[in-house]
């Protein structure tokens, strides 16, 4: 689904540079439960904004379902994120003052698709994300931090897109709550969906059955479940 060649990402301020990424290359299948892991400045938010066709490289190639977006235009990228992307944030990102489904269907409006269908596709976003229906009409700003999480993982789902990018989706969450949410990753996962988790912890890491260790902008370590026992946990 995903391949990587020599992404390099470079920021310019004037005379200065700043190396964000260097020479990264990887190969993720579809069905894959990636996590990508690195500490503050790593370059782990740069590759993810990569991976969700937010940003283009300054050199390299990013092939997404055999697709180089590399050098795609903005409306271009738009119509990817679209159609092939979900993203779930720290921050929920929600409207505060809508209800639950219409933080869901909004996007759903912009595509003109029929009232009854944006219903039917909200529902079944929420019931995979694992919200129960009592909390569908509570505005979102009602609802828990782990109830939270769950209305933007469905706003994710909604489009029924492929891959799954979840950019520290636990870090407003306590760590039992965390862990539902988690739960949560790996059965989407299991029926089907490429999930990539960017996280700064270890043990948030370890959920995944494959880690990327990223530092200074360069793959550190890239191992299997299997292996895992070996990664250094990386605090801020």
């Amino acid at each position: 689904m995903i391949e990587c060649k020599n992404l390099t990402k470079i920021y310019k301020t004037g005379n200065t540079e700043t190396r964000a990424l260097w020479d990264v290359s990887f190969k993720i299948k579809e069905g894959e439960f990636v996590a990508i892991i690195g500490p503050s400045g790593s370059g782990k938010s740069t590759l993810m904004h990569m991976l969700g066709a937010l940003d283009t490289p300054t050199s390299g190639e990013y092939f997404l379902d055999g697709n180089d977006v590399s050098n795609f235009s903005d409306d271009e990228l738009a119509v990817i994120r679209k159609k092939k992307i979900g993203f779930v944030f720290q921050a929920f990102n929600l409207l505060p003052r809508a209800s639950v489904l219409r933080n869901i269907y909004l996007p759903l409006v912009y595509e003109e698709i029929p009232r009854e269908k944006r219903y039917e596709m909200a529902d079944k976003a929420l019931k995979n994300a694992g919200l129960d229906k009592e909390h569908y009409n509570h505005l979102s700003n009602q609802l828990s931090g782990g109830q939270m999480q769950r209305v933007a993982i469905a706003r994710a789902l909604v489009n029924n897109p492929a891959l799954i990018l979840a950019d520290e989706p636990t870090g407003n969450l306590d760590s039992k709550t965390g862990e539902v949410i988690l739960d949560t990753f790996k059965k989407l996962n299991k029926e089907g969906r490429t999930i990539i988790l960017i996280t700064h912890e270890k043990y948030i890491a370890e959920h995944a059955d494959r880690v990327i260790t990223i530092k200074d902008g360069e793959i550190e370590n890239d191992s299997r479940k299997s292996n895992q026992k070996k990664i250094k946990n990386i605090k801020e």
